[in-house]
């Protein structure tokens, strides 16, 4: 998580929301790809750090499936990107802060309870919960 993290920090200071992300790959423990929000950057809507992270291990892995990886994202997925962590087959997903308004795993569309959903990770959230909400409140509160 400290390497996500350190992405989201990256993230924050080119003035984009402080998400950050990466897969690890579960069999050799080697990090397979890091990424942060690009959005406003690439002027992307779906240029969050999640995707990003998974567009990059997939061509790391050579497969559009990575059934032996794990993420580390800083904020609870929003809805997009959990569907594209399960079109992914990512094993476990770790993720910091909750995400009450836009978070699509334990809030919102909760996309991994669906019926629809092909694959649910295992999901484990609130790691370095403290830090990775005060990384987003710090952010916010500087523009308003």
């Amino acid at each position: 998580m400290e390497l996500a993290i350190g992405q989201a920090d990256l993230a924050g200071d080119r003035g984009e929301v402080p998400v950050g992300a990466i897969i690890v790959d579960t069999v050799s423990g080697e990090v397979l790809a890091s990424a942060s929000n690009r959005v406003e950057a690439d002027s992307d809507p779906t240029g969050h750090a999640e995707i990003l992270v998974l567009r990059a291990a997939a061509e790391a892995m050579e497969s559009p499936r990575l059934p032996n990886c794990d993420l580390y994202v800083t904020l609870e997925p929003c809805a997009m990107c959990a569907q594209a962590i399960s079109f992914a087959r990512i094993r476990r997903v770790y993720f910091g802060a909750y995400d009450p308004k836009g978070g699509g795993v334990e809030h919102g569309a909760r996309i991994f309870n669906q019926p629809t959903c092909h694959h649910a990770p295992e999901v484990v959230g609130g790691l370095e919960e403290g830090r990775c909400g005060a990384l987003l409140k710090e952010f916010f509160a500087a523009r308003r």
